[in-house]
């Protein structure tokens, strides 16, 4: 087989390297060629170097381009995979920071909440450009993987304004299976089956099945609590899943913040999150690991080049759903997975329009959704909240509405629970006004959005967050790793 992918966002280094080497373990696929685009020609050619040598190790056929002309790269490609970060981390920094000073304690910052609704805004306007050059000159009918976050919001901007193919894809649900499958003693994943449903981040496992025996709530309530690290990391998701009856995918820091109760007391925060790793539910954790990782990846790189020189291990492909559905299209070999496309029918008690994250088959004919799922109605609720917000954000997105922006931040389920709409008015501005390079939708905005904020009598605070860490340096990170390979 030979045709042509595009990842746009390619110095995405790591993740870029990891769809790779997963294409690369179907057999059929070593003649294809990979475009890589990216704004930073200097994580591209990074990216491509490491490529080149998985290549050259293999002694593989498989064509590695790299430029930063976008149009070019996706120039007759059949499938095009996008994971980019909008603002990189620069504006990442102003979805904790900016929320903080109103008392808004993010984890994560990606999907909702203030954060993620501000990069949702940066985002969108860039998607559609994406879809627009896929229709012009991707080859006709391409399929648009998007990988990026707000992942809800960027496959409806895509589906909906965008007009083109477009699915979603997220790991959550494969990793909240590995947690259960381990706290119920299941001796291979393969012995854990499973109907995982909902909205991406808030998917819940609503059938669980070990070994063909179902899987009830209590039992699964006790294994958690009996688990010597899971009872300690997920004591929020433990809590939800005694009260809601399910289990949610996402983690306990990502869950935290897209609920009204855990993160709306400062004193309170710390009681439901823990310490041990940033994703479970430390103030602006993922940021402060995206900042050590691309500093250490910026340090270590001739030790990233020198692995890659090794022989591909198959037995290694991940579960990253992309290369799997590749396959499957390919090849007819049928894959389940569960992906975000627009609901349509598929969940019968969430919306029409909204974009759901649920089980479906892959094979030839495309992506072949399990129809009919009726969630709980704790967890459709709960998905409502969320859903509302997300089509706000998206209608302000594409409009450059400022007032609807406020309006979806104002509704989002943690906003809510901590600030006033004079908070919540005055935030949006000061957000909009220090993200303005990458909002162009609000350019016409931003004069009146500098003089409010010049005139405003709305109070904030300098605060870091209920549980904040600093960046650590590459000395600290050094020593840990050392530290923790000398332990193990």
């Amino acid at each position: 087989m030979s045709f042509k992918i595009a990842i746009i966002g390619a110095g995405s280094v790591g993740f870029t390297k990891k769809l790779f080497t997963d294409i690369l373990c179907i057999p059929e696929f070593s003649d294809i060629e990979f475009a890589l685009t990216d704004l930073s020609e200097h994580n591209l050619q990074m990216i491509k170097a490491i490529l080149d040598r998985i290549v050259e190790a293999n002694k593989l056929p498989t064509r590695v381009t790299a430029t930063t002309d976008r149009r070019k790269a996706l120039e007759g490609a059949r499938y095009v995979i996008s994971c980019v970060r909008v603002g990189g981390l620069e504006a990442y920094a102003d979805d904790i920071r900016i929320p903080l000073k109103y008392g808004i304690d993010q984890c994560v910052g990606d999907t909702i909440c203030a954060g993620g609704i501000l990069y949702g805004q940066r985002n969108i306007p860039v998607i559609l450009d994406f879809c627009k050059d896929i229709l012009e000159v991707a080859e006709p009918g391409a399929k648009f993987l998007n990988y990026a976050n707000p992942m809800a919001m960027n496959t409806w901007a895509a589906i909906e304004y965008g007009k083109v193919d477009t699915v979603g894809l997220c790991h959550g649900v494969q990793h909240g299976a590995e947690q259960i499958a381990e706290v119920l003693g299941a001796k291979s994943h393969s012995e854990l089956d499973y109907v995982c449903s909902g909205i991406n981040h808030q998917t819940w496992f609503i059938d669980l099945r070990l070994n063909g025996r179902k899987i009830g709530k209590d039992e699964l309530v006790a294994a958690f609590e009996a688990h010597p690290v899971y009872s300690q990391q997920e004591k929020l998701r433990i809590d939800v899943l005694k009260r809601f009856g399910v289990y949610s995918t996402e983690s306990n820091g990502h869950l935290s913040e897209y609920l009204p109760w855990y993160r709306k007391r400062p004193d309170e925060i710390t009681r439901w999150i823990d310490m041990s790793d940033w994703i479970h539910g430390e103030t602006g954790g993922y940021l402060r690991y995206s900042t050590e990782t691309r500093n250490w990846f910026e340090t270590e790189y001739p030790q990233f080049l020198e692995a890659a020189s090794k022989p591909l291990d198959v037995s290694k492909r991940s579960n990253e759903h992309a290369s799997h559905i590749l396959e499957a299209l390919e090849t007819n070999r049928v894959y389940r997975g569960h992906f975000n496309v627009k609901n349509a029918g598929i969940i019968t008690n969430l919306p029409q329009d909204a974009i759901i994250e649920s089980p479906g088959f892959v094979d030839r004919f495309g992506i072949n959704m399990a129809s009919g799922i009726t969630l709980p109605e704790a967890c459709a609720a709960t998905c409502m909240a969320s859903i509302n917000v997300q089509r706000m954000s998206v209608h302000a997105a594409v409009t450059g509405d400022i007032d609807l922006l406020k309006l979806a931040v104002l509704h989002d389920p943690l906003v809510g629970a901590v600030s006033t709409p004079e908070e919540v008015w005055q935030m949006v501005d000061e957000m909009v006004v220090a993200q303005a390079r990458w909002l162009p939708q609000y350019a016409d905005a931003v004069p009146a959005a500098k003089e409010r904020l010049s005139k405003s009598m709305v109070k904030t605070r300098d605060w870091a967050g209920a549980a904040r860490r600093k960046v650590r340096s590459i000395e600290e990170l050094r020593a840990e790793k050392t530290a923790l390979k000398q332990a193990g």
